[in-house]
Formats: C-alpha cells, sequence, structure tokens
C-alpha cells in the first residue's frame, strides 16, 4: 500500500492514540480511533484492516490496534514533516505558533523528503517544534523525554516549561498570554483539589491560576538555577 494522505493520517493518529495509553495497555481503542479521525466506526474499521493486511499495523477485532515497526517508522516520518514544517512556518515565514497546525496538517503529505532535509538543515537540526514537540530524525527516531505536567512535577522548584501539547489555536494563545511557552522559567507554589486549580510564579515573579485540565497539558523540566522559592 501507498503511504496516501488517509493512510498517513491513520498512522499518525494510531501513534498519538498509543503516546496516551495507561501504562499496561498495547491497544488503541477503535472507537478512540475513529472519533480522533471524525469518521464512522465502520470506516475506521475497513482502513485499518487494509492497514494490517499491508503489515502496518497489528489489528485485534473488538480490541484494537497498534502500530507495527514498519507503521511506527512512517508515522514518526509523517510527524517529522509536520513539525519541522510548523517550525520553518514560525521561524522563517513569522507565522504565530498558534496559526500553523492546520498548514502544516496540509503540507506534510505533499513536500518531498528533499524539501525537508533543506529545512532541517537551514533551521540548524532542530530537537522539537514549536511547542516543544520532539522532531523525528530522518530515520525515524524520535528522541523519547519524560517530562512531568504541572500537576506532577515537584512544588516550590523552578522549573521550566519544555512543551505543550494541547495545538488548539485558542488555547496556545492562552499559554502565550500567561507566558508559558516553551522556555519559560515557572514555579508552582499550590494546587488545590478543591477548586481544580494551580497557582503559579511566572515571568517577572507574576502569580498565575489556572485549571488543572489545561495544567495537565504543559510539560516541564527541572530547571538549572536554584529555587526561586
Amino acid at each position: 500500500m501507498l503511504p496516501s494522505s488517509t493512510v498517513e493520517n491513520y498512522l499518525k493518529a494510531i501513534y498519538h492514540g498509543e503516546s496516551q495509553l495507561p501504562p499496561g495497555e498495547r491497544l488503541v481503542p477503535m472507537g478512540q480511533l475513529a472519533s480522533a479521525l471524525t469518521v464512522a466506526p465502520g470506516t475506521a474499521t475497513t482502513m485499518v484492516k487494509a492497514l494490517a493486511e499491508s503489515g502496518l499495523v497489528e489489528y485485534e477485532p473488538y480490541n484494537g490496534v497498534r502500530l507495527t515497526p514498519s507503521g511506527e517508522k512512517l508515522a514518526a516520518l509523517v510527524l517529522r514533516r509536520h513539525r519541522l514544517i510548523e517550525l520553518f512556518l514560525v521561524r522563517v515565514m513569522g507565522l504565530g505558533w498558534d496559526e500553523v497546525h492546520d498548514d502544516a496538517e496540509q503540507m506534510e503529505h505533499v513536500v518531498s523528503d528533499r524539501l525537508i532535509e533543506r529545512m532541517d538543515e537551514m533551521l540548524g537540526r532542530p530537537e522539537v517544534d514549536p511547542h516543544g514537540d520532539p522532531i523525528p530524525n530522518a530515520e525515524g527516531q524520535v528522541p523519547r523525554h519524560d517530562f512531568a505536567t504541572l500537576l506532577t512535577c515537584p512544588v516550590n522548584e523552578a522549573l521550566t516549561v519544555t512543551r505543550v501539547t494541547d495545538q488548539d489555536a485558542a488555547f496556545l494563545r492562552f499559554i502565550e498570554q500567561h507566558h508559558l511557552m516553551p522556555g519559560e522559567a515557572i514555579l508552582v507554589e499550590a494546587r488545590d483539589e478543591v477548586s481544580d486549580s494551580v497557582r503559579l510564579r511566572g515571568r517577572d515573579d507574576q502569580r498565575i491560576t489556572i485549571g488543572t485540565r489545561a495544567a495537565s497539558k504543559v510539560r516541564v523540566s527541572a530547571s538549572d538555577t536554584s529555587s526561586r522559592g
């Protein structure tokens, strides 16, 4: 099977689904996949069976689907194109990080490997895209980082934002408005389970309170500096 845009979208959706599975789970439920692709469950099942026949996925009826090594490599190469295009549009074309996702979704299926390699070279072989998502290399290998979220990170320790996992434009504008973009230094002062909120100290010691749902989409790593506490 040639990697058409539909095939690539399915592989990418399964890839994302696998990354969100709870520990111990290995299959992406078919209903979840159909919902992610906004197609009918029957349509998703028909396509997944074709992908399984091509050796790109393992399909277990009534249970779910996962990528084979070949399918995972192809999915990673689609992500490579997508994320390099996003970074190119931001750095070179001057677009906002909240504007580039939809354009990259379309362009990722039509750009040549030669053009992607040139973009990668021009951008200095970057490791992450504008949202902090890791960029797979030309062999489809993806750097693995186990970054904490604002819900799981230590309290009252200096942190650096590394990644924002929600590509919704409105959410990205919210993150930018509150200076929570990748590279920003922050500190979690408190979490309140009753109000489902997280209180942060950010740029210029500004206090910020955000909901736990938003906090779960912001990943951080320990800062090299000492605690700001």
